[in-house]
């Protein structure tokens, strides 16, 4: 399967990301009116198909009907507003365009998602090439949206609008910080990082997925860590962190929109001694 890479920057008009940013909403929005059906189905009756994409004996990475449902509501709207941009999901892989890439990941969070938590979301970025000019997360079973475009973000919870801001925390021991899981920390130096952060703050809280990078730009938390991600898990979180104010990067401290391990900070003061501890394991 291709993958995304940097390249030349497909110029994206003010006035035009705006526009575009609206659309994505309207992705996310349908893409969640696709999913719910499949949320938390009644026990009594048929239950949700799940497929582990690593097969038996391999590990746990399950996708759903939903999963791939909403994808290709995605996709079809794309396809008919813009049909010359590209497109890189999750569950369908990537397809080149002329333009700027839709980078989709139509339920970020499916381990949740299938036990009926709500510790997920729908994720839409649009990438011009070296980064993503604006993202949408959105959880429908709480009817919750934040979205993000250069240096605004706002959230919107079914009727009420508000600006996101992340709050001020500049020390580790006060740090409220979250990751999906730890065992996304799979070699000897990302566990060491990891180990090594989580006795520097204050709390660590485990489950969280997209949601976390929501509750941060928030301000309801301070850092979040984690490690091995995809183009998709990530590109729609940049817009809405650096949005409300937030620094999102890699551990060593370089652009985040291809994945990997990555590290988001409310307050850039934090991410800057953060990434200083981490570092100290990396050398």
């Amino acid at each position: 399967m291709n993958t995304l890479k940097f390249g030349e920057v497909c110029r994206i008009a003010a006035d035009e990301r705006e526009e575009l940013l609206e659309f994505a909403v309207h992705l996310a929005e349908s893409a969640g009116k696709t999913i719910l059906p499949h949320f938390r189905p009644d026990s009594t009756r048929e239950g949700l198909r799940i497929h582990n994409k690593l097969g038996a004996n391999l590990g746990y990475d399950p996708v759903t009907q939903a999963d791939r449902e909403a994808e290709q509501v995605i996709r079809s709207a794309i396809g008919v507003r813009y049909p010359g941009h590209g497109v890189f999901g999750e569950e369908f892989g990537y397809q080149p365009g002329e333009g700027p890439t839709w980078v989709i990941d139509p339920i970020d969070g499916t381990r949740a998602f299938v036990m009926g938590l709500v510790h997920w979301g729908t994720l839409i970025a649009l990438f011009d090439g070296q980064g993503p000019v604006l993202g949408v997360i959105h959880q429908p079973f709480l009817g919750e949206t934040f979205a993000g475009m250069g240096s605004r973000a706002w959230y919107r919870h079914r009727e009420t609008q508000r600006t996101l801001h992340t709050r001020a925390c500049a020390a580790l021991p006060e740090a409220l910080c979250a990751t999906t899981s730890p065992e996304m920390f799979s070699t000897a130096v990302q566990r060491a990082s990891f180990d090594h952060m989580r006795q520097q703050v204050r709390n660590m809280r485990y489950g969280t997925d997209c949601y976390a990078y929501a509750m941060l730009a928030l301000g309801q938390l301070d850092m979040v860590i984690e490690a091995r991600l995809k183009p998709y898990d990530v590109q729609a979180l940049i817009p809405v962190v650096e949005g409300a104010g937030g620094v999102i990067t890699t551990w060593k401290g370089e652009n985040a929109a291809l994945g990997g391990d990555i590290l988001a900070c409310g307050d850039p003061l934090l991410h800057k001694t953060a990434l200083e501890e981490i570092q100290s394991c990396l050398n």
